[in-house]
C-alpha cells in the first residue's frame, strides 16, 4: 500500500489537538481589519472546532494528523 499524501492547504488551516479534535481559525481575519471593532478583532484569536459534518472529509485530507 503506498503512502498517502497530506493536503497542504488543509494542513495550513486545520490544527489537530492531542485528543484528535480538529480546530480551525475564523475567516476574514486580516481583510479590512482596521475598520472592525476591537471586540470583533479579539474574537479572531480564538480557535473553533470544525463542524461535525466536515470532520470525515478533513481527516481524509490529513491522513497522518
Amino acid at each position: 500500500m503506498p503512502k498517502l499524501k497530506t493536503h497542504k492547504g488543509a494542513k495550513a488551516r486545520i490544527h489537530i489537538t492531542g485528543t484528535g479534535k480538529l480546530m480551525r481559525r475564523k475567516r476574514m481575519s486580516s481583510h479590512l481589519r482596521r475598520k472592525k471593532p476591537t471586540k470583533v478583532t479579539r474574537k479572531y484569536g480564538d480557535k473553533l472546532s470544525v463542524d461535525p459534518k466536515d470532520v470525515r472529509r478533513l481527516t481524509r485530507l490529513l491522513p497522518y494528523g
